[in-house]
């Protein structure tokens, strides 16, 4: 894939555009939506496709994975509530543009992804872009429970349940957020830790993810 490492006027000016649709849509953090305002999304695109990337959009990355429609991106954002130093786990790398917002964020992120492809290319785009996570090729649907406990948990494909062993990897008072549901639909869902043994539990609007994958997964 040929990527297009050059951003100017017309980039953020089609970036300025997306974060007003995103608002008319009902994203209001203003953290988060200059996070989106910030992070090039094209560079994810091969030049060839690069009409789409400010579209409100997903758009296939291979090996039946996508990059997450901005809004989708910039929801999950919002719900999850990062302050700067929060420790982030982000199951599903993908892209890596997920990734990037977090960091613009303030967030320290540890991110997981399956695809052997995906992982190769991702691990030598967002260093070129500045972005400098802790990668990690694996079984997403089991965390990574060698640098647990986590701030934030955030999960970027749909799941059958919600994984135990990633609720476990919560700090007291820690968030995740992850859509749950059928290989087609998904309910996003958000789980505080309140103390060792118990979780608040809270469903919010409706999505399409790709499945998630793992032991823990489908």
């Amino acid at each position: 894939m040929a990527y297009k490492f050059i951003d100017n006027y017309r980039e953020r000016g089609a970036r300025k555009k997306l974060v007003e649709l995103l608002e008319s849509r009902g994203i209001s953090d203003k953290n988060v939506l200059e996070a989106i305002k910030k992070v090039p999304r094209h560079f994810f695109f091969d030049e060839t496709f690069w009409k789409q990337a400010y579209k409100d959009i997903a758009f296939p990355i291979g090996d039946g994975q996508t990059i997450s429609q901005p809004y989708t991106v910039a929801y999950q954002s919002e719900i999850l509530h990062v302050k700067p130093g929060d420790s982030v786990l982000e199951i599903g790398t993908g892209s890596g543009y997920q990734t990037c917002i977090l960091m613009e964020l303030g967030a320290k992120v540890f991110t997981i992804e399956r695809q052997e492809n995906i992982y190769n290319r991702t691990i030598k785009v967002l260093p070129i872009m500045g972005y400098k996570p802790t990668f990690f090729l694996g079984d997403g649907s089991k965390g990574i429970p060698q640098h647990a406990p986590f701030d934030k948990i955030i999960v970027t494909a749909g799941a059958p349940f919600v994984p135990q062993i990633l609720l476990k990897q919560l700090k007291i008072g820690g968030v995740l957020v992850i859509p749950v549901g059928d290989e087609t639909s998904q309910k996003m869902e958000t789980y505080i830790r309140i103390n060792e043994n118990d979780f608040d539990k809270i469903q919010l609007d409706t999505f399409r993810f790709v499945p998630l994958v793992g032991d823990q997964a489908w």
